[in-house]
């Protein structure tokens, strides 16, 4: 069987009893990485067989995968942080699973973009959860197709381009548009920051940098 394992998105101690009942009985592990995931086994107190499951191995090693499961082989993947297949690698292994009729099951745990939607202070009723954006080809195209959902949108972003998504959000939404900037969701300097967009920008350009996993929440709901 396979199990979809959620990992904390930043405090350790957010994973779930489940999760570590899961991760003692399996007999493999596959992991984005195994230097993160070996943090969090070591924290757990698990000494597991690790091996590696990432964007670039992934439809060569998803063969691999099913036929350990056909034999009856219990197996958890894991994402570097929150839910597997959620911007992360997953989707082509369950998508075999179901086609070779492998038993499967996804536990329910951390997820980025929940708390930070929940703490944002932007309309959480309806969303439309977007992602990543693509870096350079089509990025424009896209902006324009999120534009057309009147509701809250929401992103994922690398510290680093932060400053010009703020600004494509500026040129695509117009300045006054509120939008919520989540970063390091769970962990020590955990920041939920709330304001219209050029308000945020003037922000992140004054600062001299910015570290941490974030989230981009765009009220289009008005």
């Amino acid at each position: 069987m396979l199990y979809l394992v959620p990992t904390p998105i930043g405090n350790l101690d957010d994973i779930t009893l489940r999760a570590i009942k899961v991760l003692e009985e399996v007999e493999y592990v596959y992991s984005e990485d195994t230097r993160v995931t070996g943090k969090l086994l070591k924290h757990l107190d698990l000494k597991k067989n690790l091996r590696s499951f990432h964007t670039h191995n992934e439809h060569k090693v998803v063969e691999q995968l099913v036929e350990l499961l056909k034999q009856d082989i219990s197996i958890a993947l894991v994402s570097d942080a929150g839910t597997p297949a959620i911007s992360d690698p997953g989707y082509l292994l369950v998508k075999r699973c179901h086609e070779e009729n492998i038993k499967l099951t996804c536990l329910p745990g951390a997820t980025a973009f929940v708390p930070a939607l929940v703490a944002s202070g932007l309309p959480s009723d309806r969303f439309y959860f977007e992602g990543f954006l693509p870096q350079k080809k089509g990025r424009q195209k896209k902006m324009l197709f999120l534009k057309e959902f009147k509701t809250s949108i929401i992103l994922y972003e690398s510290p680093h381009r932060l400053v010009k998504l703020l600004k494509e959000i500026i040129e695509h939404f117009g300045p006054e548009t509120m939008v919520s900037v989540g970063r390091e969701i769970s962990k020590l300097y955990e920041e939920i920051n709330t304001q219209t967009v050029q308000n945020l920008l003037r922000d992140y350009e004054s600062r001299p940098s910015i570290k941490g996993e974030i989230v981009v929440i765009i009220d289009n709901k008005a």
